[in-house]
């Protein structure tokens, strides 16, 4: 997605916000290019937090950026984000006599620019996690498969839409082309079940 102004980076992507004020008047609050996040542990993927709230928020709203930590949301919070994925050949596969103290490094950065991510993944099953939140999820481009628990897979190309509720799941693109998806997490209430990997 292309910035908005020629000087700058053709990899963020604009994010305009509107608000009100008490009195009712509209008002442009920001208007902003979002870098992407990119770690070490996922070389080529990238994570644009475009926006979130670890709290529903109220109205009127003057358009000030909330709170909101964690990459994945708390319950009665939301996340608007999206992920490019890079084709699954482009990840050379991780050798089991990896250097310990850089895989550690890696986790650690990982924990620091995307907080909570990697403690939701099952770490005896790379890439497959749970998480207390309906995503509502839109392919911008390219294709990928979705792969659930148990077996079940989906592919999705641009222009379709998931309606994720809370499953285990692993995402791959065994295409040769990145695949965009622009997600909404909801966080919700998980009533029943104590494993969230």
């Amino acid at each position: 997605m292309r910035a908005p102004h020629g000087n700058q980076s053709a990899s963020a992507i604009r994010r305009v916000v509107t608000g009100e004020a008490r009195d009712g008047s509209s008002m442009l609050a920001s208007d902003v290019l979002v870098e992407p996040i990119e770690v070490t542990l996922l070389p080529g993927v990238a994570f644009f937090k475009l926006w979130g709230a670890d709290a529903m928020p109220a109205l009127p709203n003057d358009g000030a950026q909330p709170p909101s930590r964690d990459w994945f949301p708390p319950q009665g919070g939301f996340r608007f984000e999206l992920i490019t994925l890079l084709p699954d050949a482009a990840h050379p596969p991780s050798s089991a006599s990896a250097d310990a103290e850089a895989m550690a490094r890696k986790l650690a950065e990982t924990d620091k620019l995307l907080p909570g991510l990697v403690g939701e993944m099952d770490p005896q099953n790379p890439g497959m996690h749970r998480t207390d939140t309906v995503d509502l999820i839109y392919v911008t481009s390219g294709r990928c498969v979705l792969q659930l628990d148990g077996g079940a897979k989906v592919e999705l190309k641009a222009g379709d839409t998931l309606v994720q509720n809370g499953p285990r799941h692993a995402w791959h693109n065994p295409y040769d082309a990145p695949c965009g998806l622009l997600t909404l997490s909801i966080g919700v209430p998980r009533v029943g079940m104590t494993d969230n990997v």
